[in-house]
């Protein structure tokens, strides 16, 4: 296992390095001048070029790479042009408020994938069958922004269930039946794509595996059907389908983005929205190097898991 990481750490350590190029300059090719914006529309060319100076924005276009490099590996994300304060305590707070809603779709989606992928692979029942299908069809499809604004009018404006958007107002641990509350509606919101993908995949995957011949084996030594997907089948289709939950991980993160302005959730999303209708470009290519640092960890993991589940990857790497 370790030599499997050590194989797949070198292209990791690549996929981020070329990616903080892109960012890098991707902002600075973006029209505008972050100073003059800053400084204000009626500001005199000294001041723009005093804010300019005092933001290191009239350095080589190397150096101010070099220099924002430095600081992600020092931890010095240096301040918001914009919206005040220093990157890494926006970071910070944002991060954790993202982390809750992201965790809380993943477990959601996990577990709908969980109880209605067996079920839709074993089915012989017709209306069943349409039924799965049409949630499928319908989780697939349906962008966030629609089923974010169908949650907001029938259980927060209708029924007035829940919360329409924001956070508990005594924060998040205060009562976590509150919590629970705030955190529904969004969770959900962002946890219906994945959740469709992953029953998909799932269902497909375990039809394929209820096809092989060590099944027909274990249902003719009289195994009951259930027992033959759950303890069998499953096992066969579990890699596939963890491949599968580490890509939608990174979806997830995307989402994160339109679900939290829906429901004015306080995350990195909404700061992300911030930082790119401010022109605050600092906190943008923070944002957007931390997405891909979190995507190419969660791809990582996936693999460690994946190659531990199944050893013909585990072999590969040591030939």
């Amino acid at each position: 296992m370790t030599r499997y990481l050590l194989r797949r750490a070198p292209s990791a350590l690549i996929v981020l390095w070329l990616a903080s190029v892109l960012i890098f300059l991707v902002i600075r090719a973006i029209p505008g001048d972050a100073a003059a914006a800053m400084a204000g529309p009626d500001a005199s060319p000294e001041v723009v070029a005093a804010i300019r100076h005092d933001l290191g924005l009239d350095l080589p276009v190397a150096t101010q790479y070099l220099h924002w490099l430095g600081g992600l590996f020092s931890g010095d994300l240096g301040r918001s042009y914009l919206i005040g304060g220093d990157i890494a305590d926006l970071v910070a707070e944002g991060f954790a408020n993202t982390l809750t809603l992201t965790l809380a779709a993943l477990l959601i989606a996990v577990l709908v994938a969980l109880l209605l992928g067996p079920l839709w692979a074993a089915t012989t029942n017709r209306w069943v069958d349409r039924v799965l299908t049409g949630f499928h069809t319908a989780a697939v499809a349906l962008p966030p922004f629609v089923t974010g604004v169908v949650l907001v009018i029938v259980f927060g404006v209708f029924f007035r269930l829940l919360p329409t958007g924001g956070v508990p107002p005594k924060g998040m641990f205060d009562r976590l039946d509150i919590t629970a509350q705030y955190l529904v509606l969004p969770a959900v919101c962002l946890a219906l794509p994945v959740a469709g993908v992953l029953t998909g995949f799932l269902a497909e995957t375990l039809r394929g595996e209820l096809r092989q011949d060590y099944v027909t084996t274990v249902r003719a030594a009289g195994v009951k059907k259930r027992e033959v997907v759950v303890r069998h089948a499953m096992r066969g289709a579990l890699p596939v389908a963890i491949t599968t939950l580490g890509l939608q991980t990174g979806a997830l993160l995307g989402g994160a983005v339109l679900v939290e302005s829906i429901f004015s959730w306080p995350g990195l999303g909404l700061l992300v929205e911030q930082g790119i209708t401010r022109r605050d470009y600092p906190v943008v290519q923070v944002l957007l190097m931390l997405s891909v640092a979190v995507f190419v960890l969660v791809q990582l993991l996936t693999d460690v898991i994946h190659a531990a589940l199944d050893p013909r990857i585990r072999l590969g790497a040591q030939t």
